[in-house]
């Protein structure tokens, strides 16, 4: 009965390629055809519709995956990545067998897999400054599923620039957020979070964890945002933070206005040209002490643990961190606890820290020195490029 009233109001399959909806499309969109709120008229405004998903991790995956499967007719993807096998426990565009390989070509072949009916653009490139509004201005909308600072205050910036909805998200260990920013009907990313945090004040998912089914709560309630703007039916997020714990298995709400000191939105801007941010989620750009002894690689530390000179190896990782693998002779004193131990270590000795990547033991490095610890020095890169450079059989995370 649907279907032959469906039928009834739709162009034949050949007109359909441009005006209606062809019958492989209503057997497809069926259970859409059938709410009032979307129709045949609502999906048709799907397919002229495009959409622009920055990032296809672990909140990319499931947002590109249900905007290709309601089909959004252009879907734009951003990511220059490959696959780690550290990606499959949250991001469920990928296999096993796709380790090593560039996440924007599986995450296109996967979406036509789904619809062959959508069009999937690939944008294999890093977004800076100089290519950003490029990207975003052919699409609709913009949905943000970045994992750093430095490329979600660009996307905020480039949306509010080009007049454009951002549909937000972010996740870290068992918590999630999301919401809507619009310049033109509310507030903007910045009005939240004026400007970047400074570089080591966040951790990254890497060092602090993430629970693999987070991003995909996060990511359809953003591909959920998307679609209904698209299709303008329903309270959006606009002006509401939605916060999810999935421990307590509670979500909450916080309102947000539009601040009139924005920098980029507000009455008097400052903020009128894209630029780039050199602060990342991972925290990677944290400058090394000044001193030409403040670091140390990984491989000279090798070199003088097997002639004999062994530092004091201090790891200041987490220990759920410290129970997937350590250095031998190493000291576990976590980050947040240095400040409280120092009597435990000797300021005459050598002390060489380490953590996952040279992040937080670069901070420590310069705690320590500030603190009367001259020879500190920081392992460049972690245990991370141990494992890769010095012995293979430390696991990697």
């Amino acid at each position: 009965m649907v279907r032959r009233s469906c039928e009834a109001i739709l162009l034949s399959d050949e007109a359909g390629k441009h005006a209606g909806l062809g019958s492989d499309e209503i057997a497809r969109y069926s259970r859409h055809l059938t709410l009032p709120e979307v129709g045949v008229d609502g999906q048709l405004r799907l397919r002229s519709s495009s959409a622009l998903v920055v990032g296809v991790g672990g909140l990319g995956s499931p947002l590109a995956i249900y905007l290709a499967a309601a089909g959004v007719g252009r879907i734009g993807l951003v990511d220059f990545d490959d696959v780690d096998l550290s990606n499959l426990q949250r991001q469920i565009l990928y296999e096993t067998r796709d380790v090593g390989r560039p996440k924007i070509e599986i995450a296109r072949q996967r979406l036509l897999a789904i619809n062959p009916h959508v069009e999937v653009e690939a944008h294999a490139v890093r977004l800076s400054s100089e290519n950003a509004l490029e990207i975003l201005a052919p699409y609709d909308l913009v949905i943000d599923g970045t994992d750093n600072f430095a490329t979600r205050y660009l996307v905020n910036d480039a949306c509010v620039l080009l007049g454009k909805p951002n549909v937000y998200g972010s996740i870290f260990r068992f918590e999630g957020q999301a919401s809507v920013f619009w310049a033109r009907k509310g507030p903007c990313y910045r009005c939240l979070y004026p400007e970047p945090p400074a570089p080591g004040a966040v951790p990254n998912c890497a060092e602090g964890g993430v629970l693999g089914v987070l991003p995909g709560v996060i990511g359809c309630v953003q591909a959920t945002e998307a679609i209904k703007l698209l299709l303008d039916r329903g309270e959006s997020l606009i002006g509401r933070l939605l916060l999810f714990d999935a421990i307590e298995m509670r979500f909450r709400e916080l309102r947000l206005r539009k601040d009139p000191r924005c920098p980029v939105c507000g009455e008097h801007p400052t903020i009128r040209d894209l630029v780039d941010h050199d602060v990342t989620c991972a925290v990677a750009a944290v400058t090394p002490p000044p001193e030409p002894d403040g670091h140390l690689d990984v491989r000279s530390l090798k070199r003088r643990q097997d002639e004999g000179d062994r530092p004091v190896l201090v790891d200041v990782r987490t220990p759920p961190e410290w129970q997937i693998c350590r250095l031998d002779g190493a000291i576990l004193i976590p980050l947040q606890e240095l400040p409280s131990r120092l009597d435990e270590l000797d300021r005459g000795h050598e002390i060489v820290v380490y953590c996952h990547v040279g992040v937080r033991s670069a901070m420590a490095v310069e705690f320590l020195r500030g603190n009367g610890f001259e020879r500190a020095r920081n392992l460049e890169g972690g245990i991370d490029a141990w494992s890769v450079h010095v012995d293979p059989s430390t696991p990697r995370y």
